[in-house]
């Protein structure tokens, strides 16, 4: 039923009228790889990815977005998401489109609703619901801030929150509040399409995430020194 419902907006969604080419609405891309990083942890360092792409014009585009991590030649949690953007406002984007995800076994769809744009102060917002069948309901709201010391030297604080509705033992996510990462990291665009960075990450699980977690000999709350690139073109 639930892929029956995604199918249905998807294709509800896609149908909408396009702006009509010229020079004024030209077809335009973006593939951005926000982090590609590796993370000192106490096992095996993993290697940890978050990427987007988008195509379309002005106010209507076509969004990927993937993420996840990756340890021991092993890849421990994956997502990809397909969403249609319509621009609504100055700034902010209603997304609508299917997340699925693919680790940890066994993979879930969603339905996934959600706005992305730059908040009051210039911070980067994408807030997200997902919704999937017997009742698994989920949120999840990403925060990143940028502050120039120089042109090229940019310090980037950012936040990530996952709330569920229901437990799901059999990937282990707890309802409530179940988990939340604070990271910092220092970048220094070579170019502005290419920037190494270093920094900090902090993860904690709560309530039942918190309890599976420990179940299965993994950490619940864990600080993290992060090397990576950033890329986009």
């Amino acid at each position: 039923m639930m892929r029956k419902t995604i199918a249905a907006v998807a294709a509800v969604a896609f149908s909408m009228p396009a702006f009509p080419s010229g020079v004024d609405d030209p077809l335009l891309y973006k593939v951005m790889i926000d982090k590609l990083e590796v993370r000192d942890a106490s096992g095996p360092n993993p290697v940890v990815w978050d990427a987007e792409g988008w195509i379309g014009r002005d106010l209507d585009k076509f969004w990927i977005k993937s993420e996840g991590e990756r340890a021991d030649d092993e890849t421990e949690d994956a997502e990809v998401q397909f969403l249609y953007s319509r621009a609504v406002a100055p700034f902010w984007d209603f997304q609508i489109g299917w997340r699925r995800t693919l680790k940890p076994d066994p993979d879930r769809d969603f339905l996934a609703l959600g706005f992305k744009g730059l908040a009051p102060y210039f911070f980067d917002v994408d807030a997200n619901i997902f919704i999937g069948e017997s009742g698994r309901i989920g949120a999840r709201l990403n925060a990143e801030y940028e502050y120039l010391f120089t042109q090229r030297l940019i310090l980037s604080p950012e936040i990530e929150i996952n709330l569920n509705a229901k437990d799901d033992e059999a990937v282990g996510i707890g309802s409530g509040l179940s988990d939340m990462e604070l990271g910092v990291r220092l970048r220094y665009e070579i170019r502005r399409e290419f920037a190494p960075y270093v920094g900090v990450n902090w993860s904690r699980k709560f309530g039942k995430t918190a309890d599976y977690a420990e179940a299965e000999g993994g950490d619940t709350n864990d600080v993290q020194v992060v090397a990576g690139f950033r890329i986009w073109f």
